[in-house]
């Protein structure tokens, strides 16, 4: 599948926001973060930032941006319209949230509430998202089992690194929460392996002989359909070297995971306001190969309509 950028940044942004949303919710609203006005300001800002960031610029995407709103309808049979009125309603609770931690300095209460039905809104909207994806027969890499999952885990991965960054930046970060969030980014890490490993030794059960019924034999076509490229090809084809997915997998795994391991152990051990530091670096690389991890996730997906021209 073609990798366009803005659907690569809207899923990256958004689960980390999503993430980032569902933990304040709970941790925040349970009192296990405190309601310091400066850390609910930049910690909902950031939240609700990425989230807006990312549902923007999947609008990019679109052929007719200025039509959008008509995909809240086809939310009985839609995943994708679900996606957009599981997004628009979770901004309702998470706006009381963070109006009543900012401006009336509390995470108790009818707070606490919103804070949860925020953290419910979030999860149920990654799930929409993935199951965009999971829900597509036609493309076995993603009709699997592994892709709900992963972006569920993947958001709380990406969010929990940030929010360890966000309460080590304001000096009231805690060895548990760094722990937690090295506990997600080894446990993504290990999905993203059997992931790849599912996905490399996936067999494809359509071919060209079942598509047409013609079993006793090797079909192949005596023409081409087109002799360049056209938007199927281009949007459906997409091709990638293996020589340049290895190389992808590698980056993403150095910058995903290994790198934010290695400085959250460090973060671990040493005091504040190295670990500070090292929590931020952990969230800047994790973001960026969470960038090209997605990118992978569409470029290496093959659509079935393929078979049609020979692929």
């Amino acid at each position: 599948m073609h990798p366009a950028f803005s659907v690569v940044f809207f899923t990256t942004a958004t689960g980390a926001g999503y993430g980032l949303l569902a933990l304040l919710g709970v941790l925040a609203g349970q009192g296990f973060v405190s309601p310091d006005f400066w850390l609910g300001l930049v910690s909902m800002g950031l939240a609700l930032g990425l989230i807006s960031a990312g549902l923007l610029s999947s609008a990019g995407h679109l052929g007719r941006p200025e039509r959008a709103w008509r995909a809240f309808s086809q939310w009985r049979s839609s995943w994708l319209s679900r996606e957009g009125v599981a997004s628009v309603a979770t901004f309702v609770p998470a706006g009381l949230f963070a109006v009543g931690w900012v401006f009336f300095g509390r995470t108790t209460g009818w707070v606490a509430v919103a804070g949860l039905l925020a953290a419910v809104g979030a999860v149920a909207t990654v799930c929409t998202t993935g199951m965009i994806y999971a829900s597509l027969k036609p493309i076995a890499q993603w009709h699997s089992r592994f892709t709900l999952p992963g972006y569920l885990i993947f958001s709380a991965m990406s969010g929990s690194v940030i929010l360890n960054a966000l309460l080590q930046g304001f000096a009231v970060g805690s060895k548990t929460m760094v722990a937690f969030s090295l506990l997600l980014t080894f446990f993504g890490w290990g999905w993203k392996l059997a992931t790849w490993r599912h996905n490399d030794r996936l067999e494809i059960p359509t071919n060209a002989n079942t598509a047409t019924g013609l079993a006793g034999g090797t079909v192949r076509s005596l023409e081409w359909p087109h002799t360049e490229e056209n938007y199927l090809l281009k949007e459906m084809g997409f091709r990638i070297a293996r020589k340049h997915s290895a190389k992808l997998r590698r980056i993403t795994q150095v910058l995903a995971f290994a790198l934010p391991v290695l400085l959250l152990i460090a973060a671990f051990a040493l005091p504040w306001p190295y670990a500070a530091v090292l929590s931020a670096l952990a969230t800047i690389a994790q973001f960026a190969g969470m960038l090209v991890e997605r990118w992978l996730f569409f470029a290496e997906a093959k659509h079935t309509v393929t078979l049609y021209y020979g692929r």
